[in-house]
Parts: structure tokens; sequence; C-alpha cells
């Protein structure tokens, strides 16, 4: 058996979003119980197989959730500390692990220590608490001191996280957080521009907090290694897969992901995979032929990776951001409506969820290449004397494919079906539909 991160699927939830919270958080408004909606989603998350949940951001902020406000309080938008606690007790006693946002590159304006220093000016004692203050000269926001905010939004102030007071209020926060909400794991926001060793300083903090405490990065560029090691993150977003898993259909070239497997190796088996998200436009949206939703969700349950969907896209909604918001990746739904919203693809999103939880061959199991053209692509990830073959066809007529067998064996079992393929002479012959795919166990012998 290995850890619950190597064996989960995760569902991905914007919660200011999927519950409708006010864009704006006021000061002065009452708290919302908003939890209450998000409990009944928990039932629906394990219909999809799912067994964790990275929900975020969740702290008190100002506006989108990134503008971390107090990072020891739940955003009233959405309920009190004590809710947030019912809703990981109800998410574990369901099987599901829950993994939060940490923003700890930046706060927002409205952060005490950024406040103090509006306030106080050289004589703050959190001056040195963010990059780059300078008291000779005024930030674009009409503050009487400059500093470094993240990419140029200077309502994102950036913390210093080479001052040792605020590597410790963070390390703090997140033994606080594990205390009292028990939560499992931090998703680190803009992991790509943190500090090294304070990641590394992480490690071992939350190591000792909690033994399979998971510690995800957020990072789009770059060589994932660096992150993903024994000294720092379990684990980085793929965004090289998810380019490759919707361009590979619509430009039907199934080599681009094939080289980008090849590329991740050996890393990529502990890689967070996904096809949307938050700040990505939806699937729906991406791919020129919805037909191909089944061949890519086939490859992202079945290709080396953790696999994870974003709320909502189980029902092929579609939605892009544009250059002035991300609402329409952000939208609000009811749970109710599930049975309105329930496609034909939410019933294999969920099959490919059972089948990827009840087999171990994709727990980090070796992959091996075992066709390659530009519109057809069949692969095997191995376990103890057995594999698992998966094979997709992107071209706009039925396919068949022979695929070679890379164990002896006399025949395969479709995880999809139940059909029994026979092997013959070391290879098994499948008709594979227009944007469509299978998924075969075989048992040595």
């Amino acid at each position: 058996m290995g850890t619950w991160y190597e064996e989960a699927v995760f569902y991905h939830i914007y919660p200011l979003g999927l519950t409708g919270a006010p864009r704006q958080n006021q000061e002065t408004e009452p708290v919302c119980r908003r939890f209450e909606e998000l409990e009944k989603w928990i039932p629906h998350m394990r219909s999809l197989g799912c067994s964790a949940l990275y929900i975020g951001p969740l702290f008190e902020s100002s506006s989108h959730g990134y503008d971390t406000r107090d990072y020891k309080t739940v955003d009233r938008r959405l309920g009190t500390n004590q809710d947030f606690c019912r809703f990981v007790s109800l998410c574990h006693e369901a099987g599901i692990r829950v993994v939060v946002d940490g923003v700890f590159n930046h706060t927002g304006r409205e952060f005490f220590a950024f406040r103090d220093i509006q306030q106080n000016r050289e004589a703050s004692p959190y001056k040195d608490w963010y990059k780059g203050v300078n008291f000779g000269w005024g930030s674009p926001m009409g503050d009487s001191f400059g500093y470094e905010a993240w990419q140029g939004h200077f309502e994102l102030p950036c913390l210093n996280l080479w001052n040792p007071q605020v590597k410790q209020y963070l390390f703090d926060v997140v033994r606080f957080w594990t205390d009292t909400f028990d939560i499992d794991g931090i998703r680190l926001d803009c992991a790509n521009v943190l500090d090294f060793g304070f990641m590394e300083e992480l490690r071992r903090q939350t190591e000792s907090i909690k033994a399979d405490f998971w510690l995800m990065g957020e990072v789009i560029h770059g060589e994932y290694a660096r992150w993903v090691n024994p000294r720092m993150l379990h684990s980085v977003t793929n965004y090289e897969l998810h380019k490759g898993l919707y361009s590979g259909h619509n430009d039907h070239n199934y080599f681009e992901i094939a080289h980008t497997i090849r590329r991740l190796e050996p890393v990529g088996y502990q890689l967070y995979t996904f096809v949307d998200n938050h700040d990505e436009d939806r699937l729906a949206s991406k791919l020129n032929n919805k037909d191909h939703l089944y061949s890519v969700y086939t490859l992202l349950f079945t290709l080396p990776g953790i696999p994870s969907i974003y709320y909502g896209s189980e029902w092929a909604l579609e939605g892009r951001r544009t250059r002035e918001s991300d609402a329409a990746l952000r939208p609000a739904i009811d749970i109710r409506d599930e049975k309105k919203l329930h496609t034909e693809l939410t019933d294999y999103i969920g099959l490919l969820g059972k089948i990827h939880r009840e087999n171990p061959e994709f727990h980090g199991g070796r992959y091996q290449e075992l066709l390659l053209t530009t519109r057809q692509y069949a692969f095997a990830r191995f376990g103890e004397g057995s594999a698992v073959i998966t094979a997709v066809n992107n071209d706009d007529a039925p396919a068949t494919m022979h695929i070679p067998v890379p164990v002896s064996a006399s025949s395969a079992v479709s995880l999809l079906t139940g059909e029994t393929v026979p092997v013959t002479d070391g290879r098994i012959s499948l008709s594979v539909g227009p944007g469509r795919g299978d998924v075969l166990k075989i048992r040595e012998v």
C-alpha cells in the first residue's frame, strides 16, 4: 500500500465561486454559513470515486481569496472556523482527505502587518516582513512607501520569506490549521516564486506535525524535479501535461502527450494532473471536438500522476476567462441541480475514478509506451504480476488498434465494459471509436 496521496483521486472546489459568495468581503458584514451547502457535495465527490478534496482559498480575505486578511479565520463569506472543522470531519468520515490553499507568497493590504507599516512607517516592527519596503517613494495605491508586489498587482504585497519572523509566523499558521481543522495537506500558491529554503523548512515542519502530510505546489513552467524531491514538495501542478492533453487532441498529435510523459519521468508519477482549474478555461471550451472529452479523461485517469476533477467539469460545463475576469471559470452551482446537469460523461468519469482507485497499477505503477501514431496511442501501467493497458483514438473515425501485450497472457478484460479480449500472437486487437478509449486489465500467466 502506498500513501493516501499516491492513491488519490482529487476533487477541486473554488468555494467562494461555487457557493455564490459576494465578490467583496466587507468587514462589517455578518458571517454567512455556506459550509452547509458545501457539505451536500460530499456524496457527489464519492460518487465520482474521489478520495481527496483540494478546496481553497478559504481564509479571511478582501476579494478573490488570495489577498489574505487573516490566516487564522475562515472567510466570513463561507462560515466560521467551527463550520470548517465540521466540514473536514464529515469529509474524513466519507473517506475524503482535505487539502487547502496556502497563500504564503503575498498577503492582502488589510493584513495586520501591512496595516501596521501604513500607520507607523519606519517605526513598525513589521517593516521587514515585506519585500522591497522603501520609505523614499510611494506606491500606486497611495501608500507613503513602496514595496514589491506580486506581478505588479499592488493589492498583493509580497512577503519576505527570508525573514525568520515571517517564516515562524507561517509555520505557526500551518500548525494552527492542522491542529484546529485536521487538514491533510497544503497546495502552495505561487510555489514557482517561493524561496526554496522556505519550502525545505516547511517540509520538515509539516512532517513533524503529521507524518503523511502532503505538500503540493502551483508551478507552471520549469523542471518540476527542482521542486518535487525528498527535501521539498511531494508534488506540483502538471501544467505541461495539462496543455498536451487538450492540444494533443485538437492537433491530432498524440506524440505531444507521449513526449511529455517520457520527458517527465521519473517525477511524473508524483505530479498533480488536471484538465482545467480555477485559472484555466474549461476543457469543454478548449476542445475543438467535444467527443474528445472521453479520451482526454481516459488519459487523465490512467497516465502517470494524481488525477483531479475541477467542480462542474464532470458535467461538461463550459467557461472561458476574459482579460478582466475569471468569474466564468468559477460559477455558482447548486448540487441539487445534479440530476439536471448529469450527462453520460458524468457516469464515465465516475467509472474511471472507480477504476483508478481499485487498480494499484495506477498508484505509481511503471509506464511503458506500446503503440503511438498521431491519432492512436496505447500504453501499459504495471503492478505485481499484472498490467493495465490504455488505448485511445483521437481520429474522427473508428480505428482498429493492434497492440503488443507486454506480459505473458491469453486474454484481457475491459475495465470499462467487462468484455474479454483474446491475446493472439502476443497482441490484442481493439476497435476504438472516435474520441473514445478502452482500459484493459491483464494478469500474467
